[in-house]
């Protein structure tokens, strides 16, 4: 009985390198991942496509500077194109003369080539607050919303400028994506937003103090009501299954 038992551990043993090595992980390539994207949606399903860029800076006297960013597009849409609302908000507390700031960041060049979504807040000062994020808006309709982007068109090649005592704000489109750009005054810092290209960047970079910077992009897609019930719920549910990812 007992050789029995060890006979058929030993054969377990030996058995095992051949299945851990047939239940190995592959490996996909960049290429491969690249076309399995957007998959989960169907043909003719999408009613609606939008895009809401948003950046602020509000520096230690409460004024704000900075602007937003919109776009959809629908079936009706010929032209795709980017509107701009600024955002121009004066202190809403006692005011204050603010020290500049001194903070010293250095590197960071290796920022300009990364690719997908990009995050990233350095600090080099005292009470100061930053916020990126990318949300995700899935709804189901089988008519787009009459609401359209409100602001100033945002032709290719140009800019937008805006300033007050926060800093300076310029929104560039230059025909491969936007850009959100915030300089802030008394040497506080600069915050950058750029979508196009394939990636997404979001880089604050603080030197002073009590300041508050807020970079959001949020993507909201329509889709249409499937013909059959409950045929569309997948689609649907691997879409929020990004919220998980922190998306």
């Amino acid at each position: 009985m007992k050789t029995s038992i060890w006979l058929a551990a030993i054969c377990l043993a030996a058995s095992l390198p051949t299945q851990a090595e047939t239940f190995k992980p592959i490996e996909l390539k960049d290429q491969e991942l690249a076309n399995l994207r957007g998959r989960y949606v169907m043909p003719g399903r999408i009613v609606s496509f939008g895009i809401v860029m948003t950046s602020t800076w509000q520096n230690a006297n409460g004024e704000v500077i900075g602007a937003t960013s919109a776009m959809q597009i629908q079936q009706s849409t010929i032209k795709p194109q980017f509107y701009v609302s600024m955002i121009n908000e004066k202190g809403t507390g006692r005011p204050q003369s603010g020290s500049a700031g001194t903070g010293t960041v250095t590197g960071g060049g290796g920022l300009n080539s990364t690719e997908g979504v990009t995050q990233v807040v350095r600090a080099a000062g005292d009470y100061n607050t930053a916020h990126n994020d990318v949300d995700i808006n899935v709804t189901k309709a089988n008519e787009a919303s009459a609401t359209q982007p409100q602001g100033q068109a945002l032709a290719a090649g140009t800019t937008l400028v805006g300033a007050n005592g926060a800093g300076s704000l310029s929104v560039t489109s230059s025909g491969r994506g936007v850009q959100l750009n915030i300089i802030a005054s008394n040497n506080q810092g600069n915050t950058v937003q750029r979508l196009g290209q394939g990636g997404l960047m979001q880089n604050t970079t603080l030197l002073g103090t009590s300041n508050r910077v807020s970079n959001l992009t949020s993507l909201n897609v329509v889709l249409r009501d499937a013909p059959t019930a409950g045929s569309m719920a997948p689609n649907l549910d691997q879409l929020k299954g990004l919220r998980n990812l922190g998306y």
